[in-house]
């Protein structure tokens, strides 16, 4: 899921780029790339997966 949000966020962050837009200071391409990062960060670290650890019986 977070890789989903990063790929949106990616994504957002370069048509702000490509149209040089100035929306406000909070949503600058820079920041959404953090942002970015930030998600595909903790979907390679397995947050909010699925699976669970443990043995089944």
């Amino acid at each position: 899921m977070f890789a989903i949000i990063a790929a949106v966020i990616f994504g957002l962050a370069l048509i702000l780029d490509w149209a040089n837009a100035s929306v406000s200071d909070a949503f600058t391409p820079q920041t959404l790339l953090m942002a970015g990062l930030l998600c595909l960060a903790l979907h390679l670290a397995g947050v909010g997966s699925a699976t669970k650890w443990g043995r089944r019986r």
